[in-house]
């Protein structure tokens, strides 16, 4: 297997080194992941294009309808379904990928510890509340190390705004015996800053879950490719 993935390797340079436009799939053996663009990424995961049109073509219509890869892995099925090109193996292909996403983070969160400004957190977070369009109030609880217990999403709301029960997040800190939390919530909005009411609820937690020795090491806010840290700011 190595020695099939070094030919891989070295034919893909080769292509690029002679001229030839190298396909996304030889681009990303030759130089990684980082190299290709979001639509590029996407063609290899469709493999081949429709009649008339590329896998290039494809895939970057179906970013632009969608409005980015965030919101076209969010889609519900039968949105999938309906767009050209996408038969019930690509929409479980593109569902899985968002599984594997999630859980790919989710690993990462239990294995070590965490700091707030993770790269694992945010990307948690992006692809859980991210897409969203009400307005979810979430918490991670975490042990004494720092380490994920349980994820859980607390309290629904409308696009505008999502009713929060402190006593709810104290009860279920000292059930999981949680050491400490990061709350977070998206804005469906789009605009990721904190709101006056946002501020107020974190400092009014953060003091609640002082009285039972519980940290609040970090509220997050999430919008569409953009998370904003209180902590961060200086406000918790």
């Amino acid at each position: 297997m190595r020695d099939l993935q070094m030919k891989v390797r070295q034919e893909a340079v080769e292509t690029a080194c002679c001229g030839a436009v190298p396909t996304p799939r030889e681009r990303l053996f030759a130089f990684g992941i980082e190299s290709l663009a979001d639509v590029e990424l996407l063609a290899v995961c469709l493999g081949t294009g429709i009649a008339g049109v590329s896998v290039l073509e494809l895939a970057g219509r179906l970013l632009e309808r969608s409005g980015g890869l965030s919101a076209l892995l969010s889609m519900p099925v039968e949105r999938l379904l309906a767009e050209p090109g996408l038969g019930p193996a690509r929409v479980a292909m593109l569902h899985a990928l968002r599984g594997l996403v999630e859980r790919f983070h989710r690993e990462q969160l239990r294995t070590g510890p965490l700091l707030t400004s993770s790269d694992a957190v945010r990307g948690f977070l992006r692809s859980r509340l991210g897409p969203s369009q009400r307005e979810i109030f979430a918490c991670l609880f975490l042990d004494s190390r720092h380490r994920l217990i349980r994820f859980e999403t607390l309290f629904f709301g409308t696009v505008d705004r999502a009713s929060v029960h402190p006593r709810e997040v104290l009860r279920r800190s000292l059930e999981l015996n949680a050491a400490a939390l990061i709350l977070a919530h998206n804005h469906p909005s789009g605009v990721a800053e904190p709101s006056s009411a946002d501020i107020a609820l974190t400092c009014s937690l953060a003091e609640l879950l002082r009285q039972i020795d519980v940290q609040l090491l970090d509220h997050l806010v999430v919008a569409p490719g953009v998370e904003v840290s209180l902590a961060e700011r200086g406000l918790i």
